[in-house]
């Protein structure tokens, strides 16, 4: 499990942007073992990241056969304020489904309305699988 040291002004700093930052990138290996970026959304609880995903996807089938993956958030415009991480990842299937988690909800339910244009229950039957990914390490820095 990752403990992030938020004595350090790197650990203080990536504590906030996986708490605030609405992107992450998260990387997958395919069955050829060519790494899978993805932008997803996510919502941190202090220990996993959840992501909710449609069913019969590339990252379903390669976190399938390979459960270690990246999680890696964006850099600031010059490439600095990077953080990478890298852990495994697994289907949660006691997570609620999207449109009855509050936290989730909290963070995105006005983008999915107002940027997707879907309703929360279309959202939910759109993306119904729980991804959760439980990082190891973490590396970057400015």
């Amino acid at each position: 499990m990752l403990t992030l040291d938020t004595s350090t002004q790197f650990g203080v700093r990536v504590a906030e942007r996986l708490a605030q930052d609405e992107i992450i990138w998260l990387t997958t290996i395919s069955a050829s073992e060519t790494p899978q970026p993805v932008p997803v959304w996510f919502l941190w609880d202090g220990e996993t990241a959840l992501i909710y995903t449609a069913p019969e996807t590339y990252k379903l089938r390669n976190i399938a056969r390979n459960p270690k993956v990246s999680l890696n958030l964006n850099s600031d415009p010059i490439g600095d304020d990077i953080a990478v991480f890298v852990g495994t990842a697994w289907v949660d299937h006691t997570a609620p489904p999207p449109d009855q988690h509050a936290g989730y909800l909290e963070k995105y339910g006005d983008r999915i309305i107002n940027l997707l244009g879907m309703t929360l229950e279309s959202y939910t039957a759109t993306y119904p699988i729980a991804l959760r990914v439980r990082p190891e390490k973490v590396r970057g820095g400015d």
